[in-house]
């Protein structure tokens, strides 16, 4: 986590022009960016592309950078503005859809209570209690859950990724998002559920 003088002298330093501070910048959440273009556009060539052209709006936006978000969110903030634009824009992909989208379905969900502040369960499926932890953090159930992550609609997809792979806040994602803290909510919790669902058969056996 970088404190707010950490991060006030890391901009400074970019603004300088420092190459190293971009490329350690670059080093932190390449990985992370590429994620999230991933999620939007499927094909990894265009995610890559999408990013570098995130980069080169995170060079030429420094100077408007007003520190009112984490330099973190307004990084990932502008990978999504450079993503909306791609997918509405591009014939071949579907335009963006609204983040509203999901939350008229009324499909079933895990009580929101069951999951914790953290990335964990609060209160664990009761069918999991007596499975050992190496089991359910073994490379395969690892797989199963990327696996379920990625059958996600696309904004159920985006808001778990945020939140529970990338560990972001509500108020992080909502920002990168542009969605409201009840979206958020409800969006994460229906990714969650149907997570949990594609897992209790796998790691119960049934």
């Amino acid at each position: 986590m970088i404190d707010i003088g950490q991060e006030a002298r890391l901009v400074e330093a970019l603004r300088r022009g420092d190459e190293q501070v971009f490329m350690a910048l670059v080093d932190r959440y390449q990985a992370s960016l590429l994620k999230v273009a991933l999620v939007f556009l499927g094909n990894p060539s265009t995610a890559e592309e999408v990013v570098q052209e995130a980069w080169v709006g995170v060079l030429q936006g420094l100077t408007r950078f007003e520190g009112r978000s984490s330099l973190k969110t307004w990084i990932f903030g502008i990978l999504m503005n450079v993503i909306r634009k791609r997918r509405d824009h591009d014939g071949r992909l579907p335009p963006t859809a609204a983040f509203d989208d999901d939350l008229g379905s009324g499909e079933a969900a895990v009580e929101p209570g069951r999951f914790g502040s953290t990335r964990h369960w609060s209160v664990p499926p009761a069918s999991w209690a007596g499975l050992p932890e190496a089991r359910l953090l073994s490379r395969e159930t690892v797989a199963q859950v990327r696996a379920a992550i990625t059958a996600l609609p696309a904004n159920q997809r985006a808001v778990i990724t945020l939140r529970d792979v990338e560990g972001m806040s509500a108020i992080e994602a909502c920002n990168v998002l542009s969605i409201s803290e009840t979206n958020q909510r409800v969006l994460l919790h229906r990714a969650r559920s149907r997570v949990r669902q594609a897992l209790e058969p796998y790691l119960t056996g049934e």
